[in-house]
């Protein structure tokens, strides 16, 4: 009986970890690629959950659209694009505000691990009613 027993634990173990949730779904730290390969961000744990900075760029330029007129000058090299990203209680996805230096604005965004080597990124208005986003490639 105790054979029989331990058995069908183990049993229900394997499958438990063969039908769990992959393992990419939370990590989303790491080097990423834009998909026209302008920039490469770095994802990294920060005190508020996730950030990350724009750690390459193909063709550097400065910040010339902050609103902030004194950090017009900086580059974008560095400047932390994701901010303050936390769990939503949704498998691999994270919510905080996502800045954009083609515009100079700051959005409510998510990111979504879509596998492994894919994040979609999105930044929103009214709420989240509507998102605009694109989908980065882990850099190997």
């Amino acid at each position: 009986m105790l054979k029989s027993t331990l058995a069908a634990l183990a049993l229900g173990a394997g499958l438990a970890m063969t039908f769990a949730a992959p393992s990419f779904a939370a990590d989303a730290k790491g080097e990423w690629i834009r998909p026209s390969g302008a920039s490469k961000i770095q994802i990294n744990s920060c005190s508020s959950g996730l950030c990350g900075k724009i750690v390459w760029m193909k063709q550097p330029r400065n910040d010339t659209k902050n609103p902030n007129a004194s950090l017009r000058k900086r580059s974008l090299v560095g400047v932390e694009i994701i901010q303050s990203m936390k769990p939503t209680g949704k498998s691999g996805q994270w919510k905080g505000k996502v800045y954009n230096g083609e515009d100079g604005k700051t959005y409510t965004g998510f990111i979504q691990m879509t596998s492994a080597n894919k994040l979609k990124l999105e930044g929103c208005v009214m709420g989240g009613l509507i998102c605009k986003g694109e989908t980065w490639t882990r850099v190997k």
